[in-house]
């Protein structure tokens, strides 16, 4: 699934994207409120902001009705996929150190490479090499920092299931974004993620309201940057630039996250963020050129 008709736009698109989801982690961990909780609220109130122009224009109230049972099949499914993402990896964060639930969780590419390769597609080379490397480099940044603990090994696994569920989302999207809008697929996708979030959180007995002014303020930054601005272009650019350059591009929230940080939080970023960066950008180029070469 070689990337289409790729544009300018779609990589000023995906710089921006990157922009905000690196808002998410220090706006969680800066964020009074379950975990669980911020992931229903950040799809609920995206589905919100959504619904004025998915429901009330003509145009893309015609395309809901018109998305057909595969792609409406897909979207819910991408939206489940989505909230085990959630679900798996916000937990892990408490489980075991938040390096290694950021290195696990960022393999992202490598199961978005290996479910190519199952479904027939033969990624060159060059991809497989600049997936490899992108991940380096996060490994680079966030350390290695493995503990024997059932605890902690069973935070792993979470985390890692989170990598794995992040990259059938976006296969996922990029299947649906072929004949269905950025508009459409995301509020099918959100509604249902922010359905299954809201059953597991009241399954789970985590407080989805009595939250202070400053904490919902930060919920709908959230919602804004890491959703709305994030998770949206990057459905958007995902049918011009392809799953497994856009899986790889986003290794770049980690060193993002560390630089957000470093402003708003004061939080100097450690000496390896910057060759971690280069490495990134570098596997990035790699499979950014496999992908153009393409035909």
């Amino acid at each position: 699934m070689a990337a289409t008709a790729a544009t300018p736009l779609d990589f000023t698109l995906l710089a921006i994207a990157i922009t905000g989801v690196s808002f998410s982690a220090p706006l969680i961990a800066a964020t009074a409120a379950p975990a669980l909780a911020i992931a229903f609220w950040r799809n609920a109130m995206a589905v919100g902001a959504l619904s004025p122009f998915a429901l009330l224009r003509r145009h893309n109230r015609g395309e809901l009705r018109r998305m057909g049972r595969r792609a409406l099949l897909l979207s819910v499914t991408a939206g489940v996929v989505l909230a085990l993402h959630f679900g798996l990896w916000l937990p892990s964060l408490s489980m075991t150190s938040v390096a290694s639930s950021t290195a696990l969780c960022t393999t992202t590419p490598i199961w978005t490479t290996i479910f190519l390769r199952l479904r027939g597609h033969r990624p060159p080379a060059m991809v497989w090499a600049g997936t490899v490397l992108a991940v380096v480099g996060v490994v680079i940044l966030t350390g290695v920092d493995l503990s024997l603990s059932p605890r902690a090994l069973a935070g792993d696994a979470l985390a890692l299931g989170g990598g794995i569920a992040a990259a059938a989302y976006v296969l996922l999207g990029a299947e649906v974004r072929r004949t269905v809008s950025t508009t459409a697929y995301t509020y099918v996708c959100y509604a249902t993620t922010a359905v299954v979030l809201l059953a597991v959180c009241l399954a789970s007995g985590s407080a989805l309201g009595g939250y202070d002014a400053t904490t919902w303020a930060k919920l709908v930054a959230l919602t804004v940057a890491a959703q709305l601005l994030g998770h949206s272009l990057l459905n958007r650019v995902v049918r011009g630039l392809g799953p497994s350059t856009t899986s790889t591009a986003i290794l770049l929230e980690t060193p993002g996250a560390a630089l957000v940080a470093a402003l708003w939080l004061g939080q100097v970023p450690p000496v390896a963020a910057y060759p971690a960066l280069g490495v990134i950008l570098a596997g990035l180029a790699l499979v950014v050129l496999a992908d153009r070469k393409r035909p």
